[in-house]
């Protein structure tokens, strides 16, 4: 047994919340107390975190109570992974939405193509753990956090109709929900904020990758930004900040390799500010994993990307990237370890900066960005929940509260 402040606090929560305070006094944060879950070798991370965040239903009732004491609570806010908590609101008789950040066993099915409807084709293999492996328990919870968002008042979705209108269309017609209604779905982001020629690159991988990278960057030619994290720690996360970012670069990357790109690359440890970077006029490509939020951070800077997903609802982030939305070009990886040459990555890397290929989707992604940037289109929708709510309330005069609870990012 463990206590889960061990498992998923860090300084970089604590810092988050003092400067969000900072930004906002007028809004409230609540801490939970730790509760002590089975983290015995065989159980899997998710099984872990989805355990904590169920053990703390209690906590999250006494809260929302104590909230309920000084005033109407406007609207519950839980993401998919928190599922466990809506049944709590709605016996409250809250009003509850659902926030969408991501997106025979099918590990078994491996290089089965699937199909759903408003997605891309998606190999089995790539569909998010811990969905792949029916045998482990966190299979079950996820299959009934996703029977849950339907019976939702409303669901907010960090998505707009120029990154994902098949599927914004195929949620409207009701057919992911055919035994009963749709809720009302917001779709608020991403809404909006110079450029190009050079490449963005943020990395946490395995050593062994990581050794290969360099070499292919160089070869590349083009000048870049790498914000590389510690390999060392790969896997690691119950590790304070200052100790992840305690590495040296000259240990890990080749002989000479700094000095060689001093005058055209920047190798940054650990962090970097990556709207601002992204943002830069200088940046003409970015090499991700296609995580969610770099995505829509991407799209609305206009920058095309280099897809190279690796685990979680990344594969579906670079079907979306390469087949609809034509603004990433995939690299190629190893079937039996995921791993990708430094041939391969100079490849991709020169195809986005020096094709025409590249440079249609540079004009495409700028395109798109300035789509979203003319209709400015999360800041109206957004405004649509927050009318629903004042107008839930409209009787309260104490309408401040607004209960978050935000599931853990490191699973």
């Amino acid at each position: 047994m463990q206590e889960t402040g061990e498992l998923w606090d860090s300084p970089s929560i604590t810092s988050y919340i003092n400067n969000v305070s900072q930004i906002q006094p007028s809004i409230p944060f609540s801490r939970l107390p730790p509760v002590f879950v089975d983290t015995t070798p065989c159980r899997s991370r998710a099984a872990i975190a989805f355990d904590s965040i169920r053990l703390n239903g209690p906590h999250v009732l006494q809260s929302l109570k104590e909230i309920s004491k000084t005033g109407k609570t406007s609207a519950f806010i839980i993401d998919l992974f928190c599922s466990s908590a809506f049944s709590l609101a709605k016996d409250l008789k809250i009003l509850t939405y659902y926030f969408f950040h991501f997106g025979k066993s099918f590990k078994d099915l491996k290089d089965t193509i699937l199909h759903f409807p408003g997605m891309p084709p998606l190999k089995a293999i790539h569909i998010p753990e811990p969905m792949l492996d029916i045998d482990d328990p966190a299979y079950h919870d996820v299959v009934y956090f996703c029977s849950c968002p339907s019976k939702a008042d409303r669901i907010i979705v960090n998505t707009s109709d120029d990154l994902e209108p098949k599927a914004i269309d195929t949620l409207a017609s009701g057919i992911c929900v055919p035994d009963a209604s749709t809720p009302a779905t917001y779709n608020i982001g991403p809404g909006a904020t110079k450029r190009q020629r050079g490449v963005y690159v943020l990395w946490k991988q395995r050593m062994e990758q990581v050794q290969e990278m360099p070499n292919g960057l160089e070869r590349s030619g083009q000048r870049f930004l790498w914000v590389l994290k510690n390999p060392f720690d790969a896997g690691k996360t119950n590790q304070t900040d200052d100790v992840i970012d305690d590495f040296a670069l000259d240990a890990i990357l080749p002989d000479g390799f700094l000095k060689r790109i001093q005058d055209k690359a920047l190798v940054v440890k650990s962090w970097a500010p990556q709207v601002a970077v992204l943002n830069h006029g200088s940046v003409g490509g970015f090499v991700t994993h296609c995580g969610w939020n770099s995505v829509l951070e991407a799209v609305v800077a206009g920058v095309p990307m280099v897809a190279w997903p690796l685990y979680a609802e990344q594969h579906l982030n670079r079907n979306l990237l390469v087949e609809d939305m034509k603004m990433a070009i995939p690299v190629e990886k190893r079937d039996e370890d995921g791993f990708v040459s430094d041939s391969e990555l100079e490849k991709r890397v020169r195809e986005l900066m020096e094709s025409n290929k590249g440079r249609e989707m540079r004009e495409r992604s700028w395109k798109i960005r300035g789509g979203l940037l003319m209709r400015g289109e999360s800041l109206v929708l957004l405004s649509k929940p927050l009318l629903s709510w004042l107008r839930h309330g409209s009787k309260v005069k104490n309408r401040d509260f607004l209960v978050k609870i935000k599931s853990f990012s490191r699973l």
